[in-house]
């Protein structure tokens, strides 16, 4: 009993040691794994983070982000183009045969019937809803034809607004389009009445 008893006791010093050492090999193994990985994760974010950083805007971007107009000595029936983040922008003070003539069309009759409104996405292109103000007279769009980017001419084409000498684009006083290939609206940006006669874009 007593030589049993001793033999299974050595049995267990030699078992238990082994054991210990697996389980210290896997456990150091462990550690190694998730070292290896989350140093390879830091020298991947290391090497990409430029190459994200570079896409954001520079700094003389981000200043020309909003700009102030000041329309003081805009005629009704004038229109004067300014230059925003690279593009042009129209910025006309329509006459009250403009506004009328725009408000006339049924927006059935519209080949683009959505906003292309910064301010208001969720609304229709109404002609009240692409104008600065509520009497109408204020109107501000991007300048750039929806077809293939050319510049459109103002008091122009078929409807009174403007033409788009490239490929034939005409689009009404609200700047809606209505013939030619250009599939929409002029796009209205983000603008807003700072002061009486100041206008900010952005």
């Amino acid at each position: 009993m007593f030589l049993r008893a001793a033999s299974e006791w050595g049995q267990t010093l030699t078992e238990d040691p082994l054991s210990h050492a697996e389980e210290d090999t896997g456990n150091r193994r462990d550690f190694l794994y998730v070292a290896t990985a989350a140093a390879g994760a830091v020298t991947a974010g290391a090497a990409i983070w430029p190459l994200v950083n570079q896409m954001n805007p520079s700094a003389d971007v981000q200043a020309l982000s909003s700009i102030e107009v000041d329309v003081d000595g805009l005629e009704p029936g004038s229109q004067i183009t300014v230059k925003w983040l690279g593009k042009p922008v129209f910025i006309r003070r329509r006459t009250e045969q403009e506004i009328a003539d725009a408000r006339d069309v049924p927006l059935a009759d519209l080949p683009d019937q959505g906003a292309e409104n910064e301010n208001r996405r969720d609304a229709d292109a109404a002609d009240a809803n692409r104008t600065l103000d509520e009497a109408g007279e204020w109107l501000v769009m991007i300048g750039v034809c929806t077809h293939l980017g050319c510049v459109p001419l103002g008091d122009a084409g078929d409807f009174g607004g403007w033409f788009c000498p490239c490929h034939g684009s005409h689009y009404d006083t609200s700047g809606r389009i209505r013939k030619g290939p250009a599939p929409k609206n002029l796009p209205v940006p983000i603008a807003e009445f700072i002061s009486d006669t100041v206008i900010k874009l952005g």
